[in-house]
């Protein structure tokens, strides 16, 4: 056996093995970029549910951001909190 028909048996080969990797190379990255946006919209969707700048004793300052729960305020640890009074 020559050297070109060798050649011309191995390189559609390569050519469907470049094909592969590149295929899944793209469905790796589609797959990956779907995982983390569906993560980042769930997370979105849990920091929409704290109720502080809706509520009496948040003050917007930077110092004190809320009069009965400072530390908690604007944070996940916010949500549910006893204390929420509805501005009026």
């Amino acid at each position: 056996m020559s050297l070109s028909t060798l050649l011309q048996i191995i390189a559609p080969i390569y050519k469907v093995a470049f094909m592969a990797c590149i295929t899944i190379g793209l469905i790796r990255f589609a797959w990956s970029t779907w995982k983390n946006l569906k993560k980042d919209w769930n997370h979105l969707q849990r920091l929409h549910q704290i109720p502080c700048h809706r509520c009496g004793f948040f003050t917007g300052e930077y110092n004190l951001k809320c009069t009965v729960h400072p530390y908690k305020a604007l944070s996940e640890q916010a949500i549910g909190c006893m204390d929420y009074q509805p501005n009026k």
